[in-house]
């Protein structure tokens, strides 16, 4: 690409079964700039997902502009990490039989995260890929965990304190705990009730002998003070909190800079 075709900005896009949102960068200062969340209802979800897209692609104009640079997110629980020492590029369905179900037709691929001497195994959803193939021609992709887990670590750094982060999903929640850059634990759960969310958190924690009373808890993706599920988190965990986005120069609300930490740190 010329000098003169550039147009300094970059789209990304996170995709899940529940709808996408999209945000444009200007990659001239790295800041985004502009920041949409498209959700499908359940009625919706009936339909083909090529067809919801194409909607989204007819409502949303921008989606249809040039850019430098276009990055696709898939979001689903269907993931895991791998260090690199134990990965083998030849068997990459074998790491995910353990927490999810695999069929010989699914097609598995990774994202090598060298900074961090591990591989993100999953599954992307290869329609949509194949719709965004006839919108552009070409683009990048990645899976959203990708992009968590590897900012978490970054912000980690220097801190000797081991913490627990919680990302929420609408039926799904992910758990990270970090010391230091070190991946202490990563697993995802799917879940429906308040007591679903913090019986898992009460048990990953037990597991890694981290006690309720001392630990630190940080929640972000969907959720806010007043949701059922920060309140019984809060109910039983003593240092709980939402995660500080206070430091994030832009022009969204803590609120969207919470929810879509992933789509604005692609």
């Amino acid at each position: 690409m010329s000098i003169t075709d550039k147009t300094y900005k970059k789209l990304s896009i996170q995709v899940s079964l529940n709808g996408l949102s999209f945000c444009v960068f200007d990659t001239l200062s790295g800041k985004p700039v502009v920041l949409h969340n498209i959700h499908f209802d359940s009625f919706q979800r009936s339909a083909k997902i090529e067809d919801l897209f194409a909607s989204v692609f007819r409502e949303h104009p921008e989606l249809s502009h040039k850019y430098d640079e276009i990055e696709i997110l898939h979001s689903n629980n269907l993931s895991t990490f791998v260090p690199t020492a134990l990965f083998d590029e030849e068997f990459l369905g074998s790491y995910l039989q353990y927490n999810t179900k695999v069929f010989e037709t699914d097609f598995f691929t990774f994202d090598a995260l060298d900074k961090y001497e591990m591989n993100n195994v999953y599954i992307p959803y290869v329609n949509m890929n194949n719709f965004f193939i006839d919108q552009y021609g070409s683009f990048e992709y990645k899976h959203a965990n990708s992009v968590l887990v590897s900012k978490l670590l970054d912000l980690s750094k220097n801190n000797e304190e081991r913490k627990m982060f919680v990302h929420v999903s609408e039926s799904h929640f992910e758990i990270i705990v970090v010391q230091n850059q070190k991946l202490h634990l990563f697993n995802s759960f799917e879940y429906k009730t308040p007591e679903d969310f913090i019986y898992y958190i009460l048990f990953t924690a037990e597991q890694l002998q981290l006690n309720p009373e001392n630990f630190k808890l940080e929640l972000l993706g969907s959720i806010v003070e007043t949701d059922t599920f920060y309140q019984i988190a809060y109910k039983y965990i003593r240092n709980i909190s939402l995660f500080n986005v206070s430091d994030f120069k832009n022009n969204f609300t803590e609120k969207e800079n919470r929810e879509h930490f992933i789509l604005l740190h692609s």
